[in-house]
């Protein structure tokens, strides 16, 4: 049974790169995508800003902060979307089995193809000579490895290696370079000796499970060691759409919050019927300015994808709701899909893994 082969595959600084691709005059500076608002955060930026310590979720006014000679740029996510569905079209021309894990993202199975690297290398070259659109990826026996991989060699990165030895050129770095170990859980593990991913992969399972509970102990305990059977996937299913706000300045008002609340409505009635995707629950979500999170949610009897019905259950939840608080974020969702997509059975995985040296 051939050994398996997986790739992800990740857009250097996507957003950046697409507006260079607009105003290549920009090439070579710091570039900062970010609204403008007070709350507005970073998308991307560019390797030239991430040398100031620029990095996306940082607020702009940190940015700027950091980087006052960045360009910033506001968002275009028309363009963002329009430019991966070129990237990723190219992309499963080539590839059978590809998994899209956001807009600039995806894992393909490369199991069973003969030469992958060879063809992985092409076909980048093909998505950046087709779209100006430059692919990071990473080659490993499963999609935790890929995934770390990818980062590894970034802008233009290519790293292929196996479990055992990335686990082994790591063992220096944080828990954090994992995905699914965030900085709290970091935090904690270095309070309890294991500040390094060497360090966790020899700690006990038992203290582990002790602190964490036996579930996320144990798969601590697999994740350092770099384990992951979790399988590549061609469908993913969509549970719900959504549209959210995140105001400026916190509204207190409530006519005013129902009013952006129709617009909200408005605006997902027609992604719904672009989809011609229809659905039985309507929810809202409020964010108060204590960070309060709620929401209320509703089921009709009828899948329904139109403004009036959408805007009716919504404005009646929150006036149902009646938010105390001035409110920071307002959104409005509708769940419970008729004819869901089920994703296919995955693709097995066998046995094995692909041990190859770690390389650029």
């Amino acid at each position: 049974m051939p050994k398996r082969v997986i790739a992800h595959l990740d857009c250097d600084a996507f957003y950046v790169s697409v507006e260079l691709l607009r105003r290549p005059e920009l090439r070579g500076l710091p570039v900062i995508v970010a609204g403008s608002g007070p709350r507005a955060v970073v998308t991307t930026a560019s390797y030239e800003a991430r040398k100031f310590g620029v990095g996306s979720a940082m607020s702009a006014a940190e940015a700027r902060r950091r980087c006052p000679q960045a360009v910033n740029v506001p968002p275009d996510h028309q363009a963002y979307s329009a430019v991966s569905r070129e990237v990723w079209g190219l992309v499963r021309e080539r590839l059978e089995v590809l998994q899209q894990a956001g807009i600039d993202e995806a894992y393909a199975d490369l199991t069973g193809i003969e030469k992958p690297i060879p063809l992985l290398r092409e076909l980048i070259a093909h998505v950046k000579q087709e779209t100006g659109i430059q692919i990071s990826a990473g080659v490993a026996p499963n999609r935790l490895v890929a995934k770390i991989a990818s980062d590894l060699g970034k802008p233009a990165g290519f790293v292929a290696v196996g479990r055992a030895d990335a686990a082994a050129r790591l063992a220096d770095r944080s828990p954090r370079i994992v995905p699914g170990i965030g900085p709290k859980t970091a935090a904690r593990l270095a309070d309890m000796g294991y500040a390094t991913l060497g360090a966790l992969q020899v700690a006990p399972v038992a203290e582990l499970q002790e602190r964490f509970g036996e579930r996320y102990g144990y798969d601590l305990h697999r994740r350092a060691h770099l384990h992951d059977e979790s399988p590549v996937v061609t469908e993913r299913v969509v549970k719900s759409r959504s549209v959210e706000t995140t105001f400026d300045t916190d509204i207190a008002d409530h006519p005013q919050l129902e009013a952006v609340l129709r617009q909200q409505s408005k605006d997902l009635a027609e992604a719904l019927q672009r989809k011609e995707a229809r659905g039985r629950t309507i929810a809202i979500k409020v964010r108060l300015d204590d960070w309060t999170t709620v929401t209320r949610a509703r089921s009709i009897d009828t899948y329904i994808n139109d403004e009036a019905t959408i805007m009716e259950v919504a404005v009646e939840l929150l006036r149902a709701y009646a938010p105390a608080r001035p409110v920071r974020l307002l959104g409005v969702r509708v769940a419970g899909f008729e004819d869901e997509v089920v994703a296919p059975e995955p693709r097995a995985a066998p046995p094995g893994q692909l041990m190859l040296p770690l390389s650029v």
